[in-house]
């Protein structure tokens, strides 16, 4: 009597292995895009809280496209987008209206597909003030 597996059981063992692999890997990937857009969602909401700083002592919103200015009197350090590493758009509407605006990787994101007023097509979470 030999010892040993047939090549069926071995064929069986790797399809569940590989099984398991693939539903944790999915598992993942969805755990890492949630993490990735509540990250988006605190960083809006730090860079709000420095808008609305500068707005008290300055009497308006920044211009479009210098967020620079308020690092780092009114934020430390301007967060980035944790995946592509650029700057979250931010548009002055008026000089007491403004939109902030970032990406959602995930798919239950319920804002719409274009948050208008950002300059970005790609929007799906904005703020604005309050």
């Amino acid at each position: 009597m030999k010892k040993g597996f047939t090549l069926i059981e071995l064929l069986v063992v790797i399809t569940i292995i590989a099984t398991l692999i693939g539903v944790a890997s999915v598992s993942y990937i969805r755990a890492t895009k949630s993490a990735r857009d509540a990250r988006r969602k605190t960083d809006l909401e730090q860079i709000r809280q420095a808008l609305e700083s500068y707005r008290s002592q300055i009497g308006t919103y920044p211009p479009t496209g210098s967020l620079g200015s308020l690092s780092p009197s009114y934020i430390t350090i301007l967060p980035p987008d944790p995946k592509a590493g650029y700057l979250y758009p931010y548009t002055r509407l008026t000089t007491t209206t403004y939109a902030l605006c970032a990406t959602q990787e995930s798919s239950a994101a319920s804002a719409p597909a274009n948050c208008g007023s950002c300059g970005s097509a790609n929007c799906r979470y904005k703020v604005t003030q309050p």
